[in-house]
């Protein structure tokens, strides 16, 4: 329906639902809960175009897992809306929240059906128990639970948004009350907000599989002998008057092990997320690094369940250094120790490795996916 377009908002800090990975992030049936959401609009085949909204931070990450046009969010409900609208013209724009994750065709049918019969189409539920207000008695007739998605006239909120709203949480609150068109609404439409709302969601009913995927990194450094400079292998300092060419400070172990969860997690590589040509990175602290994208996991639904590091190198020798490598990583990726596998290995004299010019690290990492059956 080319009239119609849906602007899917997913920019939020999901702040109160209180749990290290965002809700729109949590694996439902293999895939984040956005793109569960996102699937089940596009399948329903009813709009002309699809745009989504992603917090600024996650823009380059959301554009790994589908090809609809993606806008940084904003600040607020309001921001994002008007981000979104820039790259829609459609007659109708139906706006959806991805916190309500399981929306069923039926509703969404109806306010299809009645959209020339308001500016704003409006699903509501009605409510069944006494209201009170303050200290009276409402007449519950009267009372209406609004949900999202509505359908609006695109131009007319385009106007509508031009002058700052506080504190507006849904479209239907900025049209004249006259404008409004109500259709009844779907209680499997209710909003994820809190960790507790899992245990009534329908989105959750699904078996968790815990689907795992594996990641593969290499890196090569060449040795300098620059003064005031440490050579540093797996987080551990390497007794050496060695050292490595690099932009950070070079530690190619764990920008392989970095490459290796990147690759597991299908969001990009190491250069990607520090470029070079960022001097904020320049002579970075590699095992911040590491720390940085072990927390981006979690943010996303993944967590490390296993990481399996070769260092091919002639020089230096670090045969007993393996453990304290294997508890530098363990540690700041949150894992069993035995869970971080350590070897080395040379190329017996062959190669630049071999002529001592450098070496190279290749690392595995297994990534499993966040199990959230204890959180329902």
């Amino acid at each position: 329906m080319s009239s119609v377009s849906l602007l899917l908002l997913s920019a939020g800090e999901s702040s109160r639902f209180n749990f290290r990975t965002k809700k729109q992030w949590l694996r439902v049936e293999g895939v984040p809960l956005w793109v569960k959401v996102l699937n089940k609009f596009q399948k329903m085949g009813m709009f002309g175009k699809i745009v989504i909204t992603a917090h600024k931070d996650e823009v380059s990450l959301f554009r790994k897992f589908t090809t609809v046009e993606v806008v940084s969010g904003g600040k607020d409900r309001q921001e994002s809306i008007q981000n979104g609208l820039q790259k829609i013209s459609s007659e109708f724009v139906m706006i959806s929240d991805i916190a309500r994750c399981d929306i069923p065709l039926e509703m969404v049918n109806r306010l299809l059906e009645s959209r020339y019969l308001g500016d704003v189409i409006v699903p509501y539920l009605p409510v069944s128990d006494t209201v009170v207000v303050g200290n009276s008695s409402v007449n519950r007739d009267e009372v209406k639970l609004v949900q999202t998605p509505q359908l609006s006239k695109t131009e007319i909120l385009k106007e509508l948004l031009k002058e700052p709203k506080d504190g507006f949480t849904d479209e239907s609150s900025l049209f004249p009350k006259e404008s409004r068109y109500f259709v009844l609404g779907d209680k499997r439409a209710e909003k994820l907000t809190f960790l507790g709302d899992m245990k009534t969601s329908f989105c959750f009913k699904a078996d968790y599989f815990g689907r795992v995927s594996v990641g593969n990194g290499f890196d090569v450094h060449q040795f300098s002998r620059e003064e005031n400079r440490d050579m540093v292998l797996g987080g551990v300092e390497i007794d050496t008057p060695l050292s490595f060419k690099a932009h950070s400070d070079g530690d190619v172990v764990i920008h392989s092990v970095i490459d290796a969860l990147l690759g597991g997690a299908g969001i990009g590589d190491i250069g990607e997320l520090f470029p070079d040509s960022d001097e904020v990175w320049k002579n970075a602290n590699s095992m911040e690094l590491l720390k940085k994208v072990a927390n981006l996991l979690h943010k996303i639904g993944l967590e490390v369940e296993h990481v399996d590091i070769t260092i091919i190198a002639q020089i230096p020798r670090i045969g007993n250094l393996k453990m304290e490598m294997k508890k530098e990583i363990a540690k700041v990726l949150e894992i069993q120790l035995w869970k971080v596998n350590v070897k080395a290995t040379t190329t017996e004299k062959l190669g630049f490795i071999g002529r001592k010019e450098g070496l190279g690290v290749l690392a595995t990492a297994t990534i499993q996916e966040v199990d959230w059956r204890n959180l329902v």
